[in-house]
């Protein structure tokens, strides 16, 4: 019975969204805040319809916070379409490195100080709380491939990258949580397997296999005169799987080998249309059900000046990220309603004091510190400031590290903040981030 009630609720408010719809596009408000209001309002602080112990479904919701991320990293990496020589790839890497180290150590040293943590309890959840969410923040992201605002790049670059970055704080917080005094063996480990293959061995690996993927269906597509007719949403599950798998292999981060898996995906994309200035989705629009339709009535517009190769690395992008949007969006509204049900019994007070620290003053303080140059202008340092929204990636490495055997005393500390900060960042950057954006794009 219970397995109906949660499929029924989950109904319910795919239902009252889609109904709803209409009225909530004027509203300054996203689907997340919505989502965490129904969450509370069917939770036990409501109409008790549903409850769930957060330590109990610790293990399988790791793996559900993992499915989200994967597929929102993957369209990250997607809708980046800019060649790494451009300066704009700044931007992502003075919010992916820098900004995210302050963050980092700004709220362990908050931490260790006022809440007298230890230094690895502190540790451990700055680097839960320190990423950008890319499912959360879709909306502050580049709207599509020919989006070249340095802003929306910069949080779309930074929101695919420090999942991953992240990681090996987060396990060097539980590192010192098991050893208070850890051997230099241990770190040397850390520094040189958990922090410098981990990444970079991520993030090579997944682009060569994106790269890879790509070119050998396009050929393939080309040979054998099926420019449209191939189902691309497959492709998209496969390469997520093995980049996901290839990197756990090697012991690298899945996180940033889809992200990277993603990025040179786009990069075969943009070879086949010689670095065309207009992505070859937009150039080719692909039909719907165009699977079932003859390649030449597949798409909008006249295609027949186009090479095949860039008609079907077009219909590829555009299934693709149509395909990972609908997968992300649903994921969303899964987990943000399950965070609005358990929030009531593990609200922490001190999260007020963390979460301003962390959205008020760390991230908005370091950005306008960090030497950016003429990259970004003074409304846009503010904005990218402020948008550094927390959530499902926060929920992920919470998960994960409940189930590395924490002791209750500290599982019960993790789940209250992260929970409470997250709900915070949903709620604050929720009602602040359309005026925002509309303000931001008249004044633009």
């Amino acid at each position: 019975m219970s397995f109906i009630v949660w499929v029924a609720v989950l109904g319910m408010v795919l239902l009252t969204l889609a109904l709803t719809a209409s009225y909530l596009r004027w509203l300054p408000v996203t689907t997340s805040a919505v989502c965490l209001g129904l969450g509370i309002a069917i939770g036990p602080a409501g109409l008790g319809l549903l409850q769930l112990d957060v330590a109990n479904a610790a293990p399988w919701m790791e793996h559900l916070t993992e499915v989200a991320l994967l597929f929102s990293l993957f369209v990250c990496g997607l809708k980046l379409r800019l060649v790494f020589s451009r300066r704009i790839w700044r931007v992502v890497a003075g919010l992916a490195g820098p900004l995210m180290l302050v963050s980092i150590a700004g709220l362990c040293l908050l931490l260790h100080l006022w809440m007298q943590f230890s230094w690895g309890l502190s540790l451990l959840v700055a680097a839960i709380l320190a990423p950008t969410d890319p499912v959360l923040a879709s909306l502050v992201q580049v709207s599509d491939a020919k989006d070249q605002d340095a802003m929306r790049f910069g949080l779309s670059g930074e929101a695919g990258l420090n999942d991953g970055v992240a990681f090996p704080f987060v396990l060097l917080g539980l590192l010192l949580i098991a050893q208070a005094q850890p051997t230099a063996g241990a770190l040397l480990h850390w520094a040189l397997y958990d922090l410098l293959w981990a990444v970079s061995a991520g993030l090579a690996l997944g682009y060569a296999m994106g790269q890879g993927v790509g070119r050998l269906s396009l050929a393939l597509r080309i040979r054998n005169d099926d420019s449209t007719l191939s189902p691309n949403d497959y492709l998209a599950l496969a390469l997520i799987a093995l980049a996901y798998v290839g990197a756990e292999l090697i012991q690298a981060y899945g996180f940033l080998a889809v992200f990277a898996a993603g990025l040179g995906l786009r990069r075969t994309e943009m070879s086949s249309s010689d670095h065309a200035p207009v992505p070859a989705e937009h150039l080719v629009q692909p039909l719907v059900g165009h699977h079932q339709l003859a390649p030449e009535q597949a798409t909008h517009g006249d295609t027949r000046q186009l090479p095949d190769k860039q008609v079907a690395a077009g219909i590829m992008m555009g299934d693709m990220l149509a395909f990972g949007d609908l997968v992300e969006r649903a994921l969303e509204v899964f987990l943000v309603t399950l965070l609005g049900i358990v929030l009531a019994s593990h609200w922490d007070w001190r999260a007020l004091v963390v979460g301003l620290m962390l959205f008020v003053v760390l991230r908005p303080l370091g950005t306008l510190l960090l030497p950016w140059g003429t990259l970004l202008d003074r409304p846009q340092r503010l904005l990218v400031g402020w948008f550094g929204i927390r959530g499902i990636g926060s929920l992920y490495y919470l998960f994960y590290s409940l189930n590395q055997g924490l002791s209750p005393g500290l599982a019960t500390v993790c789940i209250n903040l992260t929970l409470s900060v997250v709900a915070m960042s949903i709620v604050l950057h929720g009602l602040s981030t359309q005026p925002l954006l509309a303000h931001y794009e008249a004044s633009r």
